[in-house]
């Protein structure tokens, strides 16, 4: 899909490097894998490799959507086998590229992608068409004169690629569910403190043991009325000694 060209630019860029002008290479001088072919066909007409050495980013991502993204119909592809066409098509030419896409889907080899190549992408599981797409690019790399020269570092390539295609083709986590919380627990009798015996006579108390209760002292009208009744006595006693007294007299 269209939102992966930013991805797939930035996978591409670290396996193209900067700046190359190898004679045994047939693409000839190239900055970011931009070719000066390609730096003079859409952004200067007149370009030499000193302007294309200081190629901007916004000119880099304005050569690989227009000549290879565009070409593949990297917006329409699936997820994954996008990059994948999309990095052979950098490397290889976008025409070889298709093609070897449509050989593993199925259709026919025109070298152009449409309707039915997308249909037959679509229609088949994303890592199938990837680990072939792959497998075939690497057995023509393999193939070429030159790959004595730049075999190891296209086999790397190819192994990265499949990896993040397949990394890309891969549905998005579901991000797992919340558990839901323990239900609180039902609520229940409330729990007494243990009840303490008591002595028979007084009413049982309910809580933990505690001191014996207060028994309050004699009341004051008692204590009262016993002084009284103590003053009477006396009084009765000194009128007795009195009495037998007077009757000694008499």
């Amino acid at each position: 899909m269209d939102r992966n060209f930013a991805r797939a630019l930035a996978l591409v860029l670290k396996s193209e490097g900067g700046w190359s002008d190898n004679p045994a290479d047939p693409g000839g001088a190239t900055m970011k894998g931009v070719t000066l072919a390609n730096f003079r066909r859409y952004v200067k007409a007149d370009a030499t490799k000193a302007d294309l050495k200081k190629i901007s980013d916004a000119q880099v991502a304005t050569v690989y959507r227009r000549f290879y993204w565009d070409a593949v119909l990297g917006a329409e592809l699936p997820d994954g086998i996008d990059y994948a066409v999309f990095d052979f098509a950098v490397n290889s030419g976008p025409g070889r590229a298709t093609k070897y896409l449509q050989a593993t889907t199925g259709v026919s080899q025109d070298g152009r992608i449409g309707p039915a190549t997308v249909g037959a992408a679509r229609a088949r599981p994303a890592g199938v068409v990837i680990h072939q797409l792959c497998d075939a690019r690497l057995a023509f790399l393999q193939r070429l004169p030159t790959w004595a020269t730049f075999g190891r570092g296209w086999s790397d390539r190819v192994r990265s690629v499949r990896a993040q295609a397949l990394l890309m083709s891969a549905p998005a986590t579901v991000p797992a569910l919340a558990q839901p919380a323990e239900p609180a627990p039902a609520p229940g009798p409330v729990r007494q403190p243990p009840r303490v015996e008591v002595p028979s006579g007084d009413p049982p108390a309910v809580g933990p043991a505690s001191a014996p209760p207060h028994r309050p002292g004699i009341p004051v009208a008692v204590k009262a009325g016993g002084a009284i009744a103590g003053f009477l006595l006396l009084a009765y006693a000194a009128w007795h000694h009195i009495a037998v007294a007077l009757q000694g007299i008499f």
